[in-house]
């Protein structure tokens, strides 16, 4: 949730064209209206302010999926009333969302029996399942160290510096130490051996992320499976396993199904899954699934009974839209193996047209790598005469929303674009976004040449007014000095830096 926040010099209200005609006088931005105003003043209203939102499709900065067949639209928006914790009310909504979770665990390698029920739980997003995974590992953790008579007041969670900001959250609101692995240039993921190195007698997990959020990249899991059980079976810690799959756990299966992982990693514990990311559902649902039952805790799920039975949850969040779960669903039944399979691998093709085109524009080097997340994360060669954030914001006048950041330390220095490439990111749209970003970089390399031609006019002109040769030698100094110190500003004023979505 964002935190709102008001701008004191706007306008108190809000003026509408198009609404005029039902509405004479103007609305406040921040209090309720006194009266109420006909349905048809407020869409229009509503819809004229919207027209300034970027458009969803050419948002590349986003994982989070977009475009959707009409007939799950309409599943949508028939089941948009349903809340889906009254399981009792929707029995059916709730056994299309354990349906979902079997799935992805047997998707994960889960070891679930013939007649076994998978463990897991359907939440708002991957940020909900890193929390609910957390609390698990400590209160594992807490109740080894008590029934050891040791300390248990001070956790720690072993990660990359490049993990995602809800496990920064997530430490900060459970008071959780987060101990990261330091990046370096070139080497944008968490380094096994160092985070091994990190772990402690307080650690309740090491967290690996099958995706990383600034290059795709899949971290090396059966590695840090390899060292840390080296190292449990020297201490005696038993430290587990937690696999951040929001981004690559609907791609790898798929895609790089020899890859290891997941479940059929020993250490491996618990893994979540953004539904709304690759799994290709609208935004609004996420999935953890644990690798046994008793990986998750008894005393953290809650049994209620005033919705009519008994109901077990383990969620931060009560009352959520069914929607979200019914849509899942059907992806899953509508799509199959063949089908997922067939839609990642259109992505990483045309996230290959899109990155042989940048290369081929002689200007950028690539980032990100060829196994991974879909995604092309790419720095420029040469920043002497602009930065990738420059070209972030001029791509916005073409509608593309491209994001410009900085990687974590220590490797800060590295500044890269990123394109992530969803379902409905057609070869056509990466060869029309190659074509816009050679244009605004030629635009940009046109403004820089006019702008050395003035600032070499500049100096040169100083110089003869310095020797005398000039008429109006007191003033023609004063504005060419000014002039300087105006191009200068430019050119040196380019430290803003980007979040990361």
């Amino acid at each position: 949730m964002a935190i709102s926040t008001t701008i004191s010099d706007s306008s108190e209200h809000l003026h509408s064209t198009f609404a005029s005609r039902y509405v004479r006088d103007p609305l406040p931005k921040f209090k309720m209206p006194e009266r109420s105003i006909p349905k048809e003043a407020a869409f229009q209203i509503i819809s004229d302010e919207l027209m300034l939102d970027g458009n969803p499709r050419l948002n590349l900065a986003s994982f989070v999926t977009t475009w959707m067949e009409e007939e799950c639209d309409k599943l949508i928006m028939a089941s948009v009333n349903k809340n889906y914790v009254d399981m009792d009310e929707y029995p059916v909504t709730t056994e299309l969302q354990n349906r979902c979770v079997n799935m992805i665990a047997h998707l994960f390698n889960a070891p679930v029996g013939e007649n076994e029920t998978a463990i897991g739980v359907g939440t708002v997003g991957s940020s909900e399942a890193i929390m609910l995974a957390g609390l698990a590992f400590k209160r594992k953790w807490q109740q080894k160290r008590k029934s050891e008579g040791k300390p248990y007041d001070k956790p720690n969670i072993v990660t990359g510096a490049n993990v995602q900001v809800c496990w920064e959250k997530f430490a900060r609101y459970f008071e959780v130490e987060l101990k990261e692995v330091k990046l370096r240039e070139g080497y944008y993921v968490m380094d096994p051996v160092k985070a091994v190195e990190m772990v402690d007698e307080n650690t309740i997990c090491v967290a690996a992320i099958l995706g990383s959020t600034l290059t795709g990249e899949f971290e090396d899991v059966k590695l840090l499976n390899e060292l840390l059980t080296e190292k449990n079976k020297e201490t005696g810690w038993g430290t587990p396993i937690h696999v951040d799959a929001a981004s690559g756990g609907f791609i790898a299966p798929f895609l790089y199904p020899d890859l290891k992982w997941d479940f059929r990693l020993p250490l491996v514990k618990s893994i979540n899954v953004s539904g709304h990311k690759y799994g290709l559902v609208y935004a609004g649902v996420g999935w953890v699934v644990w690798r046994t039952k008793d990986d998750l805790p008894e005393e953290l799920i809650f049994h209620i009974n005033y919705l009519g039975s008994d109901q077990p949850t383990f969620t931060l969040n009560f009352s959520k839209g069914s929607s979200q779960i019914i849509a899942q669903y059907y992806q899953f039944i509508r799509l199959g193996f063949e089908g997922y399979k067939n839609v990642m691998r259109n992505c990483v093709d045309n996230a290959n047209v899109l990155r042989q085109g940048l290369v081929e524009t002689g200007r950028f080097e690539i980032v990100s790598k060829d196994i991974g997340v879909p995604l092309v994360a790419f720095s420029l060669k040469d920043t002497s005469n602009y930065t990738v954030f420059e070209i972030s914001a001029n791509l916005r006048r073409f509608g593309w929303i491209i994001p410009a950041y900085t990687m974590p330390p220590d490797a800060q220095h590295i500044a890269v674009l990123r394109v992530v490439v969803r379902e409905d990111f057609s070869r056509s749209l990466a060869e029309r976004l190659v074509s816009d970003i050679e244009k605004v970089m030629r635009e940009m390399d046109a403004v820089q040449s006019r702008a050395a031609t003035r600032a070499t006019h500049v100096i040169a002109t100083v110089d003869e007014t310095r020797e005398g040769k000039g008429e109006g030698s007191e003033k023609l100094n004063k504005k060419t000095g000014e002039e300087i110190a105006m191009y200068w500003k430019r050119v040196v004023d380019r430290k803003k830096t980007n979040g990361v979505c």
